[in-house]
């Protein structure tokens, strides 16, 4: 089993920058795709930002082009994602999350893809 923990949220001024981390254990290697997505109040899930680990693909919502960065560290079993020149659109919960099955590197940034979800960490961006 693979178990994510997610670390980095807070409170930040519009212009701000926040870093989030996952913390991934178990069969990492068996995770072909680790994503971000968030969750505002009264709005659907999207997906953020994501990796494909195998190849260091990335891929971005187009909110996040240019502002977020997400990168992993294969020895740390970690995923981070640097969020710069926030927004107060961007308040949200942020999950990181894993996914075993081998489709989400076509769509990475699918939520159903997704399999293991950590426990979220909430962001708040003030104007």
């Amino acid at each position: 089993q693979v178990q994510l923990v997610e670390s980095g949220g807070g409170s930040v001024q519009a212009g701000g920058s926040l870093r989030l981390s996952c913390a991934a254990s178990g069969y990492t290697y068996l995770l072909p795709c680790m994503g971000w997505f968030r969750q505002a109040p009264g709005k659907e899930r999207e997906g953020v930002a994501a990796v494909y680990t195998g190849g260091g693909n990335t891929y971005y919502h187009d909110s996040a082009k240019g502002r977020f960065t997400i990168s992993q560290d294969n020895a740390k079993n970690t995923v981070s994602l640097q969020m710069n020149s926030l927004k107060p659109e961007d308040t949200a919960m942020y999950y990181c999350a894993a996914a075993s099955g081998g489709d989400c590197r076509f769509w990475p940034l699918i939520s159903d893809l997704y399999n293991t979800w950590g426990q979220g960490t909430q962001v708040t961006v003030s104007s």
